[in-house]
């Protein structure tokens, strides 16, 4: 994730609010030094980070630490628009090395169409490629269904 947040251009134009979320990025980082501060990985990859951003390299020598619980992210998709996710993290007991993210929108919201649309858009991408694999044409299978209406399972808060 740090490389995509770092070195991908892109990157800067999916998150909305991308400052603070690579800034909160090389904080978990800082975190897992913390407890791991021999990691020869992560040494590797704050030097490749440095030498390759200068945003980074400032929020590294600040040592500051993030640690995820809750909150919401802004980002721009591509084709859907602007999304607005809330989050949870959760870090099991036995093994404060893993953290479950889970993300989630409010039922009814444009954020909640947008996924829809995205869902929709997928499938339909996914079938067609199976279709061209097998060697039917493209044309039989271009139809993109329209997100289903109503509410469905998935939803937060």
């Amino acid at each position: 994730m740090a490389r995509y947040m770092f070195l991908a251009p892109q990157a800067r134009d999916l998150y909305a609010d991308w400052p603070e979320t690579a800034r909160e990025n090389v904080g978990m980082l800082h975190l897992y030094a913390s407890h791991h501060p021999h990691d020869r990985r992560l040494a590797q990859l704050a030097g490749e980070l440095s030498a390759g951003d200068r945003d980074f390299r400032r929020w590294w020598s600040e040592h500051d630490v993030y640690q995820p619980k809750y909150g919401s992210k802004h980002d721009h998709h591509p084709l859907a628009g602007d999304l607005t996710l809330g989050f949870e993290a959760l870090t099991p007991i036995g093994d404060p090395d893993q953290t479950l993210g889970l993300y989630t929108v409010e039922p009814g919201s444009p954020s909640e169409s947008a996924l829809r649309m995205l869902a929709g858009w997928t499938a339909s991408n996914t079938r067609r490629d199976r279709t061209q694999a097998d060697g039917a044409p493209a044309e039989a299978s271009a139809h993109r269904p329209q997100p289903p209406p109503g509410k469905g399972a998935g939803h937060g808060k």
